[in-house]
């Protein structure tokens, strides 16, 4: 983690130095948030929209077999012949 002391300019700019950029892997167009606090300010990147929502994802996993019960998906899966033939390889 680096640390820099900028001077604010007469427009209110900062200049962010190519270092710190490159270790935070910003680069031109990156949006930034501001959180002002009582030490001062905290600049963060703002996450990156992927413009997908929950409802885009409905219906994005198919299965071609007849429908599964409830019973059968909350099911505890045996594990114990994998398990088994994990065990037997690594021998």
């Amino acid at each position: 983690m680096s640390t820099a002391t900028i001077t604010l300019s007469s427009n209110g700019q900062i200049v962010i130095r190519k270092e710190i950029l490159d270790e935070l892997r910003w680069e031109a167009g990156t949006q930034l948030t501001l959180v002002s606090g009582a030490s001062g300010v905290t600049i963060k990147a703002t996450p990156k929209k992927t413009g997908r929502r929950l409802e885009d994802l409905i219906g994005m996993l198919k299965h071609d077999g007849p429908p599964i019960s409830n019973d059968d998906l909350c099911r505890p899966v045996d594990t114990s012949a994998d398990r088994e033939a994990s065990e037997t390889r690594g021998r």
